[in-house]
């Protein structure tokens, strides 16, 4: 088990070349850490008064104790919601947990509820002015992106094959795979192309307007159904509006509620996927992708070729 131990002293090279000394010596460690160490050296400290700041204003001296609230660790505030033990504004929060959850992400939040809450202190101090660059041309683009959808609508229609019934099948089957692709990239893309660091709120805005509009880029390339492949988008929507509801009593609720949603979310997502591949097949069947090659081109010299 992994320990943290904060603690303020006044600078002293007496007392830092006294503990170097003692380190050179072989001064008795309980852990063989630096935890252990400062525990050895001060071995009073547990027997010092409670610090608490003056009100006036006052200099105090001496050796003090910090209160047990001033460090805190983040899962104590996930089981409950809140802090059992005073946390004052300037208490140290440490937030354990898998490198890739950590509070200064865009998404982890409303995963971690205390994100929102780092983010805002980067806000009030140093902001976020390189990403506020990436974010405003990646908007940029995807609003640009979806105007010439809605305009020109390109498909993979205008596509000409010769009639082939060995070719025309793997062509079919390469399409729906090609297809199904497309759509898993639509909702992946995004995630590596935002800038890690911005605001949750930012950060999930740009992913959803990024996410729709690859997902309008496919719809019209494969002449799709819109709503079965829009239906990840709205449940990744609404797996966040349960993890932000703010009025969960503790945590316990809080995750039995994002379960039970993922429950009720999956037959919709199953429904969409084979609505997806009805869609393709009911296409591919018409042959709105794969055309024969002769309607293509109806000129009666081009057909003496074929």
């Amino acid at each position: 088990m992994w320990f943290m131990i904060i603690w303020y002293c006044q600078p002293s090279m007496v007392v830092f070349k006294d503990m170097v000394n003692e380190l050179q010596n072989g001064r008795e460690n309980p852990d063989g850490a630096d935890q252990g160490f400062i525990a050895s050296y001060f071995p009073d400290l547990l027997d010092k008064p409670l610090f608490h700041a003056p009100s006036n204003g006052t200099k105090l001296e001496g050796t003090y104790r910090l209160p047990l609230g001033y460090q805190m660790d983040a899962s104590y505030y996930y089981l409950k919601l809140r802090w059992s033990i005073p946390c004052g504004p300037n208490s140290v929060i440490t937030f354990p947990g898998a490198p890739w959850l950590k509070p200064w992400y865009w998404w982890s939040w409303p995963v971690l509820p205390l994100g929102i809450q780092w983010h805002e202190q980067r806000r009030q101090t140093i902001g976020y002015p390189s990403e506020m660059v990436m974010i405003l041309i990646q908007s940029a683009i995807y609003i640009g992106i979806i105007a010439m959808t809605r305009l020109a609508r390109p498909s993979l229609s205008k596509l000409c094959f010769r009639r082939s019934d060995k070719s025309i099948n793997l062509a079919h089957n390469s399409l729906k795979l090609v297809a199904l692709w497309c759509i898993l990239a639509a909702y992946v893309t995004p995630y590596f192309i935002i800038p890690h660091t911005i605001h949750p709120l930012l950060g999930w805005i740009l992913y959803f307007l990024g996410s729709f509009t690859f997902c309008s880029i496919a719809i019209d390339v494969f002449l799709l159904p819109m709503l079965p492949v829009l239906v990840p988008w709205l449940a990744i929507l609404g797996v966040l509006l349960v993890m932000a509801f703010p009025w969960y009593p503790d945590g316990i609720v809080r995750a039995m509620s994002v379960f039970f949603y993922a429950f009720c979310c999956a037959p919709f997502l199953w429904t969409s996927l084979v609505r997806i591949v009805a869609g393709l097949q009911l296409s591919l069947r018409r042959e709105a992708f794969l055309p024969r090659f002769a309607e293509c081109y109806p000129h009666s010299w081009f057909n003496k070729f074929f």
